[in-house]
């Protein structure tokens, strides 16, 4: 017990040394002067989203930012999605409207409203983007600029996260309390290996001739979480990729509710820890109880370092994400248990192969 009690307090230091990267090297958008002023494509997939589309389409519309082309993709809305952006396409001739004519078979809704997209669009930078983000100024051009000097084939950001429920306070921090402590995010760019990739699908920006080159909307057409895996197929081709966290002009509330942010994040949890179920179980076991083995193992003055590295771990991520910091260490033993509920219900997920989202079976 001993032995694993060390091992438990060194895992612990490793999270605390990888927040203090993140924290140090993360690349902002906001870095370097945009000389680009070519035509960016900002592609939005839309399924009922007809309490987002018209902030987004707004924001978008008074970006400093202006040689953009929108298009919009509804997906089989069922709501008045439809509607709304027409509604707003009629006075601002950027702005398109394509609807769905269904999906075919073998595909994954967004990821085909993607590839339909990608199919229609001019610009030399594609922009993907979730209809529930929020932008504001200087968004796209110091998303440029920043993939302008690094090159890359795809700019992904990770958006601030506006929690506002409870249950919202409850689920949404682990996911970047799991993030920043297992990767650090400049080795997404850094590093050849394929396992050091990340990405969100709520904000990819691609360079159009690698987009284009590799198709990866097509690729994956069938992966409810084809962000990641596109990220680990670029690494795996040698097109540089950067994965960061946004900063006050692009913010996202994910979810509304507890229910909603279980379902939604339980279809891509176990991805974080490069798909092993076994793995994402171990990191919630050591990291809700590991405390037990510290305590019943080690002096007190070690004990007393832990508890230090642990508490200073968790202010580092929230600083980083720009997170509450007061109410999410009220919350942390809640939260810790709230992460168990999400692994439990991913591997429930994945015997019973039955996730249903928007109203599809994926």
């Amino acid at each position: 017990m001993l032995y694993l009690a060390y091992i438990i307090f060194t895992f612990t230091l490793i999270q605390l040394i990888v927040a203090l990267v993140n924290l140090l090297y993360i690349h902002q958008p906001t870095s370097g002067i945009c000389n680009f002023n070519g035509l960016v494509s900002v592609l939005i997939p839309a399924r009922n989203e007809e309490s987002n589309i018209a902030n987004l389409l707004h924001d978008l519309q008074n970006q400093d930012y202006q040689n953009i082309e929108i298009i919009v993709f509804n997906d089989l809305s069922t709501d008045r999605t439809e509607d709304m952006i027409s509604q707003i396409a009629k006075n601002d001739r950027r702005i398109r409207l394509v609807n769905s004519e269904g999906l075919p078979e073998g595909w994954l809704g967004k990821n085909y409203a993607c590839h339909g997209l990608s199919k229609m669009a001019q610009g030399e930078y594609l922009l993907f983007l979730d209809a529930d983000v929020r932008v504001r100024n200087g968004i796209i051009a110091n998303s440029v600029a920043l993939a302008e000097k690094y090159k890359t084939g795809l700019l992904s950001i990770f958006p601030k996260q506006k929690t506002v429920s409870l249950g919202e306070y409850l689920t949404v921090p682990s996911m970047n309390y799991i993030l920043l402590t297992l990767l650090p995010l400049v080795l997404v760019l850094k590093s050849k290996f394929a396992s050091m990739a990340a990405a969100n699908g709520q904000f990819m920006l691609f360079e159009r001739a690698k987009y284009f080159e590799t198709l990866p909307h097509e690729r994956f057409k069938n992966n409810k979480v084809e962000d990641i895996e596109i990220a680990r197929y670029f690494k795996q081709n040698n097109i540089p990729v950067i994965c960061t966290l946004g900063d006050e002009t692009i913010e996202c509330r994910m979810y509304n509710g507890f229910n909603e942010a279980v379902n939604g994040f339980s279809k891509n949890v176990v991805n974080f820890f490069g798909n092993s179920f076994f793995a994402a179980i171990l990191f919630w076991a050591v990291t809700t109880f590991g405390f037990l083995v510290i305590f019943s193992e080690l002096s007190t003055a070690l004990c007393c370092i832990y508890l230090i590295i642990v508490l200073a771990t968790r202010v580092l991520v929230l600083f980083i994400s720009k997170q509450n910091i007061f109410l999410n260490l009220i919350l942390l033993v809640p939260q810790q248990f709230t992460l168990g509920i999400l692994i439990y219900k991913a591997v429930i997920y994945k015997f019973n192969k039955r996730l249903k989202w928007k109203g599809r079976n994926i």
